[in-house]
Order: C-alpha cells, then structure tokens, then sequence
C-alpha cells in the first residue's frame, strides 16, 4: 500500500523480519514429534482453552449470525482498503498523531529507532504486538542501544527464556510452570530465591518486575487490534492491564499495526469486540478495553505516533482467494483446534504467525517458494474453518496456495519433477476405462506388503517410501469395486 492510499502492484516486496524458518516445516515438525513434554503441555493447554471457548460461544443465541457479519465486514473493508487507510491518516493526524507508513520491516524498524532516539530514551516498554515480533523491532532496537521489555506476561517469559513465541494469544503455551520459575530464576535479578512455581507467586513476581519498568519508562510500544478508520481511534484488548499502564503513562507512544487491522466505524468494532474475546480466551468481553485518540492536552502521552505495515501485505491483497488470509483478527481459535499444531508446537511452523492461519498467511507475506511447505502442514480436515470467528476458508486458501507453489515448480522447472511424472501417469491410467481396470487389478500385488491387524502397508520402497515415512497405506482389496459389482448384479463388468 501506498502512502497515498493507492495500492501498490502485486510485485510489491516480500515480507521481511521473523517470517521464515531455516527448516522446513517436515523437519522442524519431525523434531518437535519428539519432544513428548512439549506435546503434553500444548495438549493440555489447549484443550482447556477449546472447552471456555465452547461455553461462552454456546452462549450466543445468534453467533453464526455474528460470524457472517464479521466475514462481510473483513470483505469489504478488504475491498476499500486504500480510502479507509487514507481516512484513518487523515483523522489521526487531525487529532494530534503522526502516521509513518513502513513499506516492509526495515522500514518499519527505521521508523521506531528513530523515534526513540529523539526522546533520548533507551528503553521502552511494550504491548500487544505480533506485529513488531514480524518485523523484529526487538532485535532492532537493541542494535541501537535500546532495550525493549516484553510486559505481556507469556512474552516476558518467552523473552526472560531467550526464546521464540509459538501460539498466538499464549506464546509460552508450551512451557508449564515449573519452566516458568526456572526461566524467573535466571532472568529476573529481583526474584526471591525461594520462589515456588504455584501460578499466584508466579504472577506476582512478574508484577514486581515490572511495575518498576512501568513506572520509569519514557516510551511506549503497542500494537493495535483494530483501528477505526471514521474517528482515527486505535483500540487494544488484554487480559492484564499492563496494556492500560503502557498505554497511559509514557510520554511516546508508538503504536505499529498492519494495515488490515482497520475497521470503517465504530458500528463494525462492536462485531469483533464481540467476536474476539469468545474466540480467543473464552470470556465474555475482554478484562481490559483500552482506545485513544491522538494526543490530549494533559492526559496520556504527548507524542503519539501510527505506524502502518504493509510488510508483504498488498501482494497478498492481490490474490482473490488468498486475501482472506488478511481477514484474521489474531484469536488463535484455529491454532486450538488443528491436530498438527497441536501434535507439533507452533516453533515448527518458523513464523511467528503458527498453525493454520500462520499456513497461509506467512507464505504470502513471503512469497510462496519462501515458505512452500507451510501450506502442506495440514491435514485439510477444515477445524480451523469451523472455528474460525470471521469465517476464513482456511482449507481452500491452502489448497489454493498449493497449487500456486505447484504451477510455480512447473514454470521454473524445464524437466517435469516426478510429482508432475506421477500425476501424467495416473492421467493417462484413468482417461481409458481398459487401462484403469487393468491398474486396479495389478494393484492387488501390494497385499504382499501388508503386515500386522488390520492389514496396512508400512513400508514401500523408493520413491513411494516418502508417502509411508508419515503414514501408513491400508492393504489393497481382495477384489476391485468392478469385480464385485459384476459378482453380485451379474449384469455384467461395472461401467465407468
């Protein structure tokens, strides 16, 4: 996107910062199928988290009725983007902000340096940011000389641990307390030695943390949920208040958000403020709503500024199928529900954006080649559909942005790959109903592979061994659906 709100071309640049892993998604998951606590713990996490989501969802008599509201909402905003941005420039400005568009995350990054450095400041606190864990503002900052300190409690533990996020709403969700008060111990320089891993000494050592860092700060950090294009208001929604204390008490407030994360009125915001909190933590509404609009004399910081990120964005807006992606209001519901994540952590994935919505959103902000196995990491059982509050087809984006990575192969290739071999011979195998059943019949040879009850083929060898390293393959029939229908109607050989 532009800064004049025209979109750029779809040969926009790629995304940049935390958005591609050094391994491939089969093996980073490989790995992380053998840590059998991390499974445990991610388990159990999200399984508590599905239950308080089941609950206050049954609640709402009309919450399919919300869900399409919130999808035609996401539509068309999608589809008026560059007006509504320029709107929103437009309304913060008129309030007393500064709006800095970011063209990918250098940009972005270039930006809050400098804003910070002009306060003289070398420390800020943040808040509620997926967006500068994208653009790796952390590491960014601390190049300059400036500390950035995580208050959102899952990141101070994903920060004390030198670690990586790998949930959208729980970013420490695969460590379990004990970890937790073994990371305070050696990350935190005021903890009590004594400190037990019960969750409430846990949290209070936390606080004690940071209530000192809150109160010294000179900037501020934030990301945005939303953003309301008609008032130039900007809102962020948590559940521990260190939002309200970011939010308030520094002079500078940077606030850096994705340029999808607008809404056109206040009317639309109370969809999603409905919708967020039951898909994400399982409440009602969220512990803490917090909105401001530009600067007020007085009240709040003096210096307040927008960064919109396009980061890979605009290519993405490009695609018909592939937008829906940029519908996602960061619940982590599909993340709760997927049989992969769940079995494999979210570090697997190599973004921070994991588990299904991670699938297709990552691969577009990238480039598809950059990430092409993330949209084969699932199993296409279409949960994460189902969960989904804004209904993103998850499951035909990602069989979209697979064949998009398959024609790519295809036109870079100049020797057909032997997926592309396979598929021209079962082509030609069942475009003749002769050649088909001469195939069924030959493919009762396989029975020979079979081993143990009930009968499954558990090992073939090259290149078929790639299929039965993740899966088994049940032993082929006794007799072919041709030869039991012409055993049993006698009308003679099935027809195709």
């Amino acid at each position: 996107m532009m800064p004049d709100g025209s979109a750029a071309p779809p040969t926009a640049p790629p995304g940049v910062g935390h958005l591609r892993g050094d391994r491939s998604f089969p093996a980073a998951a490989r790995e992380a199928l053998g840590d059998s606590q991390l499974r445990r713990n991610i388990g159990n996490a999200t399984g508590t988290i599905r239950a308080k989501r089941a609950a206050v969802v049954a609640e709402v008599a009309d919450w399919e009725e919300l869900r399409e509201a919130g999808r035609a909402l996401k539509a068309d905003t999608m589809a008026r983007l560059p007006e509504l941005l320029v709107q929103l420039e437009a309304n913060v400005t008129a309030a007393g902000g500064t709006v800095h568009w970011a063209r990918d995350a250098n940009d972005a990054n270039a930006i809050v340096t400098d804003i910070v450095r002009a306060t003289g400041s070398d420390e800020v606190v943040k808040v509620k940011s997926m967006a500068t864990q994208e653009i790796g503002l952390n590491e960014a900052l601390a190049d300059a000389g400036i500390a950035a300190i995580e208050t959102d409690l899952a990141e101070l533990i994903v920060q004390l641990g030198d670690d990586a996020p790998s949930h959208i709403l729980v970013p420490a969700i695969h460590r379990n307390r004990a970890e937790i008060r073994d990371i305070f111990l050696r990350g935190m320089a005021d903890v009590d030695p004594e400190l037990t891993d019960e969750p409430r000494r846990l949290a209070m050592a936390a606080r004690a943390h940071l209530r000192a860092k809150f109160l010294t700060a000179r900037v501020g950090v934030s990301g945005a949920n939303f953003a309301v294009a008609d008032t130039g208001t900007l809102s962020v929604v948590e559940s521990e208040g260190n939002g309200r204390m970011c939010l308030t008490l520094p002079d500078t407030l940077v606030t850096v958000m994705g340029i999808e994360k607008i809404v056109p009125t206040w009317r639309d915001l109370e969809v999603f403020l409905q919708l967020l909190p039951r898909s994400s933590t399982g409440e009602r509404m969220n512990p803490y709503t917090s909105m401001w609009t530009g600067v007020h004399p007085g009240d709040g910081p003096q210096d307040v500024h927008l960064v919109l990120l396009d980061n890979g964005r605009t290519a993405a807006l490009a695609d018909e199928i592939g937008r829906q992606a940029l519908h996602c209001i960061r619940c982590s519901a599909c993340l709760n529900v997927c049989p992969v994540y769940e079995r494999t952590g979210g570090h697997a994935y190599g973004s921070v954006y994991p588990g299904p919505i991670g699938a297709i959103l990552s691969p577009q902000l990238t480039g598809i080649e950059d990430n092409a196995s993330l949209p084969f990491a699932s199993s296409l059982c279409g949960a994460c559909y189902d969960a989904c509050p804004v209904k993103i087809n998850i499951p035909e984006v990602l069989v979209h942005l697979r064949a998009r990575h398959v024609e790519e192969r295809r036109r870079l290739r100049s020797v057909p790959g032997p997926e592309a071999v396979a598929m021209a011979a079962a082509a030609w195998v069942m475009a003749e109903p002769t050649r088909y059943a001469a195939a069924q019949r030959a493919a009762r040879a396989g029975r020979l592979l079979a081993r143990g009850t009930p009968r499954r083929i558990r090992a073939l060898p090259p290149p078929l061994s790639a299929w039965t390293a993740a899966r088994n393959a049940p032993a082929p029939p006794t007799e072919t659906f041709r030869e039991w229908w012409a055993r049993t109607r006698g009308d003679g050989e099935a027809r195709s």
